[in-house]
């Protein structure tokens, strides 16, 4: 079969099938969520991969699946514990939604994953691409998936020059994998996309000479190869401006303070923090006030110990830390706790207050 794409050369299909499975079969990465096609499990590292890199997510899956290692074990886990499996992977809210989902997959399907694109499409934090990566590697159902890096290759492959950041756009790539999905091995042509995109298809000096597919690349003939994907930048990043206290009390234990059950890194545990509106004249004191207006949390600062930096998708936060002190007759309140250090590994923080952690040791051993 050919198809032709706009304005590009026609492609045959059947070899453009071949040449990419072929390889992706010779040179696939031993990956763990590979070993089988349990759905649960290419479920969990579909959900880990967004926004994530392969290498950081592998000794996160494999724990993660040690710990919950079926949908009854994760649809049953304590919350705390399944952000602490989570913790310092980012987007809390993937986790938070992965634990909905099957817990609606017990109670709804008896525990067995869904096999359609209506149904699985209805889980909660399953979209589009993730529903199509569930149903194609782990059924063998010809359903695209399609991601940046899938869209990437097409727009070279196909010479497709729609912008990728704008969502009309997908579409255009969902329907132009339709038209090349093998239906005899759905399962390895998409990861064969994925990891083409991966290892030769890369945003910058894509290995072309290598790819396995050069032949049918419209992009390459044309040599528009490092012109494309179209993409239009992001909106600027917001700086935020915080000061957080590692606060301790006459027994050495440490202050935490769990976030709100909604919002950015919602349920996870944190330090005492304030945002800084503006430059302040006497920061210290002017700290300890908003702690005391904000948090209704009395407290005395010590020193500033030093800085952190932390991007997010669409802000950064700068954080200045400071040590401190808290009055003896200070008491727990809902979502205060007062811990050990030994304690705090039983609790999930993001990966800014890991930071400050490991920032206050350094500092007490100097």
């Amino acid at each position: 079969m050919i198809i032709e794409h706009e304005n590009s050369e026609k492609i045959n299909i059947n070899a453009f099938q071949n040449d990419l499975i072929s390889w992706f079969k010779r040179e696939q990465r031993d990956l763990p969520w590979r070993k089988d096609q349990d759905p649960y499990k290419v479920w969990v590292s579909e959900i880990m991969l967004q926004q994530t890199r392969v290498d950081t997510v592998i000794p996160y899956f494999n724990r993660f699946i040690e710990w919950f290692p079926t949908i009854d074990d994760l649809a049953e886990a304590n919350e705390d514990k399944v952000l602490k499996a989570w913790e310092g992977l980012g987007y809390y809210s993937r986790v938070r939604n992965l634990q909905s989902a099957v817990k609606e997959v017990r109670e709804k399907y008896n525990g067995e994953v869904p096999n359609t694109p209506k149904e699985i499409s209805e889980l909660k934090g399953v979209g589009p691409y993730t529903a199509g990566a569930i149903l194609s590697i782990a059924y063998g159902i010809p359903e695209p998936a399609v991601d940046g890096n899938v869209m990437r290759v097409l727009s070279r492959i196909l010479s497709i020059w729609d912008d990728i950041a704008k969502s009309s756009s997908r579409k255009i790539f969902e329907q132009a994998v339709r038209d090349l999905i093998s239906h005899d091995d759905p399962s390895a042509f998409n990861q064969a996309l994925m990891e083409l995109g991966a290892l030769i298809c890369t945003p910058t000096s894509p290995s072309c000479l290598l790819c396995p597919v050069r032949e049918h690349c419209q992009a390459f003939f044309e040599g528009v190869q490092e012109e494309l994907p179209v993409k239009t930048k992001k909106t600027k990043t917001r700086n935020v401006q915080l000061a957080a206290a590692v606060l301790t009390n006459s027994e050495g234990k440490f202050l935490i303070h769990k976030r709100p059950a909604s919002g950015l890194l919602a349920n996870l545990w944190e330090l005492p923090n304030v945002e800084l509106h503006h430059n302040l004249q006497n920061e210290r004191e002017e700290v300890v006030s908003l702690f005391t207006q904000e948090l209704q949390l009395n407290s005395h600062l010590e020193r500033i110990i030093g800085q952190i930096e932390h991007a997010f998708s669409h802000l950064i936060w700068n954080i200045k830390v400071y040590t401190g002190t808290l009055p003896d007759d200070f008491l727990e309140k809902e979502d205060w706790k007062l811990v050990s250090f030994d304690e705090m590994d039983e609790y999930a923080f993001p990966v800014s207050y890991q930071k400050i952690f490991q920032m206050y040791k350094n500092s007490q051993e100097e």
